[in-house]
């Protein structure tokens, strides 16, 4: 870090940055590679209290989906996938956040086709930095793994020697940069 930067996040809602933030996945296909994506379209805010006590949320635009292939995009953002035409929106809420360190573990209820289960994110804060002249800016880098089946994505697309085209287990990362708004 830099001597501009400042160690800990100050008291206020601090919004992010979808410019300058990831939130992508990655999933196994045909079990000897992956293929990574992205959601191009998001929002979210993280609020730090007097007290010391946070809260995250965020909203995912499932239909913003891209894995820079046209077609496997389509098919995502239909039934056998995300459904985003009766499912638009996939959330996070935390329900508690845990110091690791330098870092934190949140704890919170991700929805995703309408399903909501609790998920864990390791969190590495990378700092704050007094930004460039539009007030503080923070950034953290945090990942999870899900089970697909978890939140109803069943699709089966069994190889004819055996296998899948596609796994279970997708790593969601997110390289979020958020900004002091008040």
């Amino acid at each position: 870090m830099s001597t501009n930067t400042v160690n800990a996040l100050t008291t206020g809602t601090w919004a992010i940055d979808a410019a300058h933030s990831t939130l992508g996945f990655s999933v196994r296909h045909l079990m000897v590679s992956k293929i990574r994506g992205r959601f191009a379209d998001f929002s979210g805010k993280l609020v730090i209290n007097e007290d010391g006590t946070a809260q995250a949320d965020a909203e995912i635009r499932v239909a913003s989906v891209t894995t820079d292939n046209e077609q496997r995009d389509g098919h995502l953002r239909t039934a056998d996938f995300f459904h985003a035409e009766d499912f638009p929106v996939a959330t996070f809420s935390s329900t508690g956040f845990r110091v690791n360190g330098d870092d934190f573990v949140v704890d919170g209820n991700f929805t995703i086709r309408g399903v909501t289960k609790p998920v864990t994110l390791d969190v590495e804060f990378l700092g704050v930095n007094p930004g460039m002249g539009n007030g503080p800016v923070a950034g953290f880098e945090a990942k999870t793994v899900i089970n697909r089946r978890d939140f109803g994505i069943t699709i089966d697309m069994p190889l004819p020697d055996g296998g899948a085209v596609i796994g279970d287990k997708i790593t969601l990362t997110l390289e979020i940069e958020v900004g002091l708004q008040s």
